[in-house]
């Protein structure tokens, strides 16, 4: 089938595209948020085509649309003149943790921005989310992600630890910014990730402990986290971060934050979950100075993300929902 769908989260939209199906990027001319095309630090197929507004008008008519925010719906009917849900089959696909978006009001009171609406599905991708989401009268399931396995490549020759984060200084305790120099105290730091600039002068961060790798292509980012000792999760707040699930795929033991779905996704074995920074900085440490129970804890890591987050049964769950509303 055709299949509508924005670039909005590249490293999902990544997993997403490696279907069996057509999917219809739409691209505009400035590639803004209405139409940002095709990715470009990412490999994704040929099947995955760039579309402009007037294609999709006049030659391109998709058989579903995966909406992922409340523009999308105001896009469909500007640019094809239907409605998703009633004569356009839809799903919304929900990245985000409730709470993250202005308007979005107190968790866990946070009511979802399509919940009056029984005529398009949610798909949340954890099942914290569809937890805490007040979703009204529309349907919900859970699809959770899926990840293109970057191989097991974790060597950790470099006795330091990697965190991956976006926007850590606009974001800040959201994605546990603040708890930075805790976790350098503790190990030689690498920060990946986009929107980097400033983070040392706005945690007080000394550039001989932390090194800072912004916007990184994905594979270059791969190659590096592996060459590191541990993965560490600092997030306090946000869905479940596909960095981490992709650290796990590599072999790298995890150090995280037990909230959210991290819970879930990081098993025992795979390192040490908790609420208590203290406590992970402590595992830090062990992480760093033992080679060998960095070595196994991450074989258990990237076993445990094959099983629950493998690109096959991702795909097949996502080929049933879009089965389900065209049907």
């Amino acid at each position: 089938m055709k299949i509508l769908i924005w670039h909005v989260h590249g490293s999902w939209t990544t997993a997403f595209v490696q279907g069996r199906h057509e999917y219809l990027l739409p691209v505009t001319p400035g590639r803004d948020g209405d139409g940002l095309g095709r990715a470009r630090t990412w490999d994704w197929p040929a099947s995955a085509r760039e579309v402009t507004p007037a294609q999709l008008r006049e030659e391109e008519q998709p058989d579903v649309v995966v909406l992922q925010r409340r523009r999308d719906l105001e896009l469909c009917r500007e640019w094809l003149g239907r409605e998703p849900g009633r004569d356009l089959p839809a799903v919304f696909l929900e990245h985000n943790a409730p709470g993250l978006e202005p308007g979005d009001g107190p968790v866990p009171h946070t009511r979802h921005p399509i919940a009056d609406r029984d005529d398009i599905p949610i798909a949340h991708v954890t099942h914290f989310n569809e937890l805490f989401y007040d979703n009204g009268r529309a349907p919900t399931t859970v699809i959770e992600h899926g990840i293109v396995d970057p191989g097991e490549r974790w060597t950790g020759e470099l006795a330091r630890a990697a965190v991956v984060t976006n926007e850590p200084v606009r974001r800040g305790r959201t994605v546990g910014a603040d708890l930075l120099p805790g976790l350098a105290a503790a190990a030689p730091l690498d920060v990946f990730g986009m929107g980097l600039t400033g983070l040392h002068e706005q945690y007080g961060l000394d550039p001989a402990r932390v090194t800072l790798f912004d916007d990184p292509p994905q594979h270059a980012m791969h190659a590096e986290l592996a060459r590191r000792r541990l993965y560490v999760h600092p997030v306090r707040w946000t869905s479940l971060g596909l960095s981490l699930l992709e650290a796990m795929h590599l072999g790298m033991p995890v150090v995280a934050l037990a909230t959210t779905e991290v819970v879930e996704a990081v098993p025992a074995e795979a390192g040490v979950v908790s609420t208590r920074p203290e406590r992970l900085w402590a595992a830090v440490r062990e992480f760093l100075h033992d080679e060998d129970a960095a070595r196994l804890a991450g074989k258990a890591a990237r076993a445990a993300a094959l099983e629950r987050y493998g690109l096959n049964r991702f795909l097949r769950d996502w080929d049933a929902l879009l089965e389900e509303v065209t049907r």
